[in-house]
Parts: C-alpha cells; structure tokens; sequence
C-alpha cells in the first residue's frame, strides 16, 4: 500500500509528454449486427469512441469506463489521457434499471473483446491493453479483468490484458447490483458479482487507486485494501494498492491519471524486455 502526497501528484500531473496527431472515431458498435438488430436498447448504448494516435504504432490502449452507479453517465476521452501517445476507448454500457446484472458487465465484457479484435487494424498492440474506468467503471474494469467466463466468451483469456486499474472501484458487490436483489447500500456481500470473489495469484498486474479513506464514498478505501491484502495472499505479485491523500470520490480521479499513465510506462518496459 502506498499514500500518496498532494505536492507529488500536482508535481507529476505538472509533466507534459510530447504531442502527437491524433483522431477520433465516434459511436462504434461493438455488439455484430444480428445483436443490434434484435435489441433497441443494445443499438443505441452499446456503442464506443475510439481515440488514437496517428503517428504511433504498437501504442498502448486504454479501454475507460464511465462511472454514474451504473444507472447513469456517459462514455467520454479523459482529456487528462489525451495527447499521450496512447489510444483511448470510451464506452457506453446498457444501464440499471432498464437491465440487470449481469448485462452491463456483459457490454463491458463485448467492447473489450472488440479492443483485442480490432485494435491491430488502427495501429495499436493486442499486447498493451488495459482495462480501467472510475467508481461503476472501476468495478466493471475489475469484473471483467479477474472473472475470467466474461471475456472465455470471446475466446480471450483475461490474462491476455496488460494491466487491470480500477479508480476507486467497488471490490464487494456492487451497490447498485445488491439493490436490483432488494438487499440494502450497507448491507456487504462477496458473491459472483463481486471482484472479491475472483482474486487469483495469476491475474495481469492489478493497480488500485481509491481517495482519502476519510473522504472516499462508503467503504471504497477499506474494499480495496482488503483486495489488496487478499491477492497478496492468493500469492499474486502485482497488486499495488494507492491511498490518494486528501481527495474524495469524485476528485481522486485527476490526480489518479499520472498513476495510470506511469503504470502503462512501466508494463510497456516489461514486455519491450521480454
């Protein structure tokens, strides 16, 4: 576990990376047109954006899912990732309560493996993607990268992914998911809707970042040290768990870019070495 001060995080968010030319490609679907066609709701939400570098190739992807509880929020490029020699995709995700779980981990699930079927014919690497998003986001980013049947669907292991860095993700079950059962806000529970429930010693590299214990929403901070403990236990080495002292749960987010951004840095060393 790591605290992080503010006059760091003001301090690495200070450092600007080399412009490149960029494009945008908007509204995807991610879904194939049988799915579209047999689903209005489907056709209009499951959609994503797709951010990339024009001058870079094998780049970094970074697949962002919006937060809103899972009952709202929509998909966007986090200006705080633009300009940085990566590519993002912003995605959409059908919301509660018009479905229920697990449909929306589901849609996270599809645009991921869109990503790794398709990020090669914009330039990027299938070996660099990682998966990531804030709060309803986060928890997405975390069920799709450690429950490994959403992406077996696809044919794609999820340990193909490069890294899993949830910003202030619920690690119980989601909140939003206990409420479509009855069962109250505070009320926890580790069932197959939770990340807790799928911690495993050979996951790709886990980051997580949460606020101010004191400032963060409910029990954000004490879940994600508790995955963290449990996945060093499971015997995974590659958790790292930051505490970002000072921000609440809206306003982690900014400071957790850099975090994000030097871990990307990090695995892309790794794998230029191998």
């Amino acid at each position: 576990m790591k605290k992080i001060l503010i006059f760091l995080l003001i301090t690495i968010s200070s450092i600007q990376i080399f412009s490149q030319d960029y494009k945008t490609i908007n509204n995807i679907h991610y879904y194939d047109e049988k799915t579209n066609k047999s689903d209005s709701y489907i056709n209009e939400r499951c959609v994503l954006d797709v951010y990339i570098p024009t001058t870079v190739k094998n780049f970094s992807t970074i697949i962002w899912f919006h937060g809103g509880g899972i009952t709202g929020g929509e998909k966007h490029i986090p200006e705080e990732l633009k300009n940085k020699r990566v590519a993002v995709i912003g995605v959409n995700y059908r919301l509660s309560p018009k479905v229920k779980a697990p449909k929306y981990i589901e849609d996270a699930a599809a645009a991921t493996a869109w990503v790794f079927k398709n990020i090669k014919n914009y330039g990027g690497s299938d070996d660099l993607i990682f998966i990531t998003g804030h709060s309803a986001g986060g928890y997405l980013a975390s069920m799709v990268g450690l429950d490994k049947s959403y992406l077996n669907k696809y044919q794609i292991d999820a340990n193909q992914l490069a890294g899993i860095i949830p910003f202030s993700g619920q690690m119980i079950s989601h909140f939003t998911t206990r409420k479509e059962k009855g069962i109250e806000e505070l009320d926890a529970r580790i069932d197959e809707m939770a990340p807790l429930h799928f911690i495993r010693a050979d996951s790709p590299p886990l980051l997580l970042i949460t606020g101010d214990r004191e400032k963060e929403l409910l029990g954000r901070y004490e879940e994600n040290a508790y995955m963290w403990r449990m996945m060093k236990l499971k015997g995974h080495k590659e958790t790292v768990l930051y505490e970002l002292d000072g921000f609440d749960h809206g306003g982690m987010a900014h400071p957790a870019f850099p975090l994000l951004l030097n871990e990307i840095k990090r695995v892309e060393k790794l794998k230029a070495v191998k």
